[in-house]
């Protein structure tokens, strides 16, 4: 039995870029053979999904499942809008849902070596993506945990676009929807202003600051620059802060109240939440089919 080293692992990785731990079981069955090792992928479909990798895998669908006092949030990336709607990956969203859930996986790194019915989740998905015929990404993993007295509020818009959960501190399933609801719909950062991180306000400040200065400087009447820095600026900023949590939100279902008064009103309060929207953070490849169209054209020529 050959030593099958990491930097063989590595090598053949990059080479077919497969999962490591296919790589690994690649070599372990060709007996550290590099050329069979990657035969060997390509009969499993595992290389065929692999040369998918260079693909901007912006699309897909969020997801959720709920198993006792554990949430397991999680997206799952497609190359395509049309492939997210296809039966396969419905299916393949709910399989990835239920094997993440079944864990103790809290990140998506360990949800990736999870093993069911002998195969990680990774090479499930790789499978998946050649069988369905795009590449297919595991891109997010987060777990959310309550205790007894505290329940989740689940909401999924558009199939899965966005997908927001709420952990509420009181048995009130109808307020956690609600606030879940009202978080997918807006979007806030934090529960609270007290959970902004001291570095982000500072950043903040610095921004506003700035911009009101250059007002001033602008103005038929400018002012003096303390009247700027400590009264403007702290209006400014208590204004934007108070935009980006959850609690000081204006409730979308009650424009004459805010979170905060909604969930105090039915005796409960908001613990934590998670919102994951599709595609978030990605640059999307944006395809010219014109250009690409005449450089097929000119190719032909050659």
């Amino acid at each position: 039995m050959a030593n099958i080293t990491a930097q063989m692992v590595k090598e053949l990785r990059e080479k077919t870029d497969a999962g490591m731990m296919d790589c690994k079981k690649a070599l372990v069955a060709t007996d550290g053979d590099f050329e069979k090792a990657v035969v060997w992928l390509r009969e499993k479909g595992l290389a065929k999904a692999a040369k998918k990798a260079g693909v901007v895998a912006a699309e897909g669908l969020c997801s959720y499942v709920v198993l006792g006092n554990k949430c397991v949030l999680f997206e799952l990336n497609s190359q395509t809008d049309f492939v997210a709607q296809n039966a396969k990956f419905i299916a393949l969203i709910e399989k990835v849902g239920q094997i993440i859930a079944a864990s103790n996986a809290t990140n998506t790194e360990e949800a990736l070596a999870v093993e069911s019915e002998g195969k990680t989740l990774e090479t499930v998905i790789m499978e998946a993506s050649g069988v369905i015929g795009e590449k297919i990404s595991l891109r997010r993993v987060t777990v959310l945990t309550k205790t007894d007295s505290q329940v989740f509020g689940a909401y999924k818009h558009m199939g899965g676009r966005i997908v927001s959960v709420a952990v509420i501190e009181g048995n009130d399933e109808v307020v956690a929807k609600d606030v879940a609801m009202h978080i997918a719909a807006l979007s806030p950062k934090y529960v609270s202003k007290d959970d902004i991180p001291a570095e982000v306000i500072a950043k903040e400040k610095e921004v506003i600051l700035a911009a009101a200065l250059n007002e001033n400087a602008q103005s038929a009447k400018p002012k003096p620059e303390n009247i700027i820095a400590e009264r403007i600026v702290p209006g400014r900023l208590d204004k934007n802060l108070k935009e980006i949590c959850l609690l000081s939100q204006v409730f979308v279902k009650n424009p004459d109240q805010t979170v905060e008064a909604y969930v105090k009103g039915a005796k409960s309060s908001v613990v934590t939440f998670v919102r994951l929207e599709v595609g978030e953070g990605i640059e999307k490849q944006v395809t010219d089919f014109a250009a690409e169209v005449a450089a097929q054209a000119a190719a032909a020529q050659n």
